[in-house]
């Protein structure tokens, strides 16, 4: 994989650690993996037709819920809150993913993707917050304002990966964190671990800071069973789902993203579509598997609905059950069967 010699690169303000196998000193990058499109690129997809339109608004079949405030015993329970921001409830431990709750998955109040579903539980009807991850640094999975409202209520553990602790401290100067690398592993009370581990994609939130702040998956370990939590990640292969296989055994819950895929020559190495995620599943050996990152904010340029379609058909395609791989709307519940 080609790297900008590092003289030519802004200088990173986010981490400064040892050079690894996916760190070379200045950014990070997918082993034998692929780097995101330039500018060209990016312009030739933006100005190049074929985006669907998407409504202004969008209903959910599902209304917005509070939930339980624990969930114990063998229950592990799944609410959408929306794209990529789930609440899991597992071992009496509530745990928010990518959490947004603002209106725009941008840097502006004023443009930038606009939120089309509402959220799935209302911001003020949370149970106490006990762990928040934050996979990445894109807008739609980082959201400071979210992050900050959070803090001010919950005080949750932030788990993250190399870098963006340093993105959220310069706003919640008092957050608590956890930051991990590829293959590190957070020990937790009650027989709960969580390990970080390598997806493939990358980071950025603005045009100087490409790949400075680490990308991962998560694997949430708990007497009621394991989950594997992906934010954000292109197939590469299956590489990924082959080695979380191996190394933790399988899953009985994998939370894999659906949505953000077209047009497949750009998005591709970034984003899996609906195909790759159920084989995706397979390989890493999950019972059941959510499907999320899909129908809040028009990201790319596929129809609001196609993911649903896409992973029907692909399901179907394969002669597997739909429930087994359920793709959520706000507001949906899925107590997941042991």
């Amino acid at each position: 994989m080609k790297q900008t010699p590092r003289e030519n690169r802004p200088r990173n303000s986010y981490y400064d650690g040892p050079v690894s196998d996916h760190f070379d000193g200045t950014v990070f990058f997918n082993p034998e993996g692929e780097t995101p499109l330039g500018l060209r690129d990016l312009m030739r997809w933006q100005f190049g037709g074929g985006r669907a339109r998407w409504p202004k608004r969008a209903e959910s079949p599902f209304a917005p819920v509070r939930p339980d405030e624990r969930v114990g015993g063998d229950g592990l329970r799944v609410t959408m809150i929306g794209h990529a921001s789930l609440l899991i409830q597992v071992a009496g431990l509530n745990i928010l993913t990518d959490p947004v709750w603002s209106q725009r998955a941008s840097p502006f109040s004023f443009a930038g993707p606009r939120r089309v579903a509402a959220p799935g539980v209302r911001f003020d009807d949370l149970p106490p917050i006990d762990i928040v991850i934050v996979t990445h640094n894109h807008y739609d999975h980082l959201d400071l304002a979210t992050l900050s409202r959070l803090q001010a209520r919950h005080a949750p553990r932030i788990v993250t990966p190399l870098g963006n602790d340093t993105i959220i401290r310069r706003v919640i100067p008092g957050a608590r964190f956890s930051t991990m690398d590829w293959g590190d592993r957070l020990s937790l009370d009650g027989g709960i671990a969580i390990d970080c581990e390598p997806c493939h994609h990358w980071s950025a939130r603005g045009t100087r800071d490409r790949r400075m702040a680490l990308w991962a998956a998560f694997v949430v370990s708990t007497p009621a069973g394991k989950i594997y939590h992906v934010g954000d990640t292109g197939f590469h292969g299956g590489a990924n789902y082959r080695a979380a296989k191996e190394k933790h055994g399988g899953f009985r819950l994998a939370n894999l993203p659906v949505g953000a895929y077209e047009p497949r020559w750009f998005m591709k190495a970034q984003h899996q579509n609906p195909e790759e995620a159920v084989e995706g599943m397979l390989l890493c050996g999950a019972d059941f598997a959510i499907g999320h990152h899909w129908g809040t904010f028009q990201l790319t340029d596929e129809a609001i609905g196609d993911p649903l379609a896409a992973l029907h058909a692909a399901l179907d395609r394969r002669g597997m059950a739909r429930w087994r791989f359920r793709p959520m709307h706000s507001g949906e519940v899925f107590d997941v069967p042991a």
